[in-house]
């Protein structure tokens, strides 16, 4: 005996993974540097909520905001992980937790930079318009975040690149 899986689950599949996708892609556009990507995540009249003490705007103004933000460290991480997503019909929610590693360059003419660790949710709300899911409202949460001074060199791995020569950027294109 085959289950049949319906043509509703199927496609509400195929939304949850497009959704995935992009939710990873904004990761990868923001650790490549890579604006243009960044931007595509919201739909032209999205909107951002990160907080009062972050950011509020619109979601291409934030992109704006944190390229400032990150063009000022030497290095930084996001990961998600935990994506749930709840689909109903062109529209969708979605929760994802989120891990930021920061590193500063180094303050004045001395050693000391600033590690800085944060945990949170992306909790997103969706649209698809001309056959492509984008967010229409994301708010951030922070659920944790510490700072601290290091004076440690910079360890990353001299193949981690912000920008177009990074190995991922190039295999992908």
């Amino acid at each position: 005996m085959t289950d049949h899986i319906s043509t509703e689950a199927l496609e509400s599949l195929a939304a949850k993974q497009a959704i995935t996708e992009v939710i990873y892609g904004y990761c990868r556009a923001l650790d490549r540097m890579d604006k243009d990507a960044a931007y595509t995540v919201w739909h032209p009249d999205g909107t951002a909520d990160y907080g009062e003490d972050i950011f509020t705007g619109t979601g291409h103004e934030f992109v704006d905001w944190v390229w400032t933000a990150h063009a000022a460290m030497s290095t930084h991480s996001h990961q998600i992980t935990n994506v749930l997503i709840q689909i109903d019909g062109d529209r969708a929610v979605s929760e994802a937790y989120v891990t930021v590693a920061l590193r500063t360059l180094p303050f004045g003419d001395g050693p000391e930079a600033a590690d800085i660790y944060s945990r949170g949710r992306y909790v997103d709300q969706w649209s698809r318009r001309d056959r492509r899911w984008a967010i229409d409202h994301r708010n951030y949460i922070t659920d944790h975040s510490v700072t601290m001074t290091n004076s440690t060199p910079d360890p990353h791995d001299p193949r981690s690149i912000r920008g177009p020569e990074d190995l991922s950027v190039v295999l992908f294109g």
